[in-house]
């Protein structure tokens, strides 16, 4: 499994997922977010659901804000819901 953050990005969304750099010509996406799930209100909803039932998704990393480890309660809420 890659490295669970919580992605805080441009848009106020709060996103919990595995992240993975990946190498990008300028203005490419260069973040693979993979099994991304919406934090709100301390529940955690598929991210992008609405649109798509894919699960793995590219972004800029200039889209995010920053990135934090995310409290082990919700670790533990994430994991679950990936299993």
């Amino acid at each position: 499994m890659k490295p669970v953050k919580m992605l805080i990005l441009m848009t106020n969304q709060v996103v919990v997922s595995q992240i993975e750099e990946v190498g990008a010509d300028i203005g490419e996406p260069d973040c693979k977010l993979i099994e991304p799930f919406l934090y709100e209100d301390d529940a955690l909803s598929p991210w992008l659901l609405e649109f798509t039932n894919d699960n793995t998704f590219m972004i800029s990393s200039d889209k995010i804000l920053t990135l934090i480890e995310p409290k082990p309660t919700i670790l533990e809420k994430y994991q679950n819901l990936i299993q």
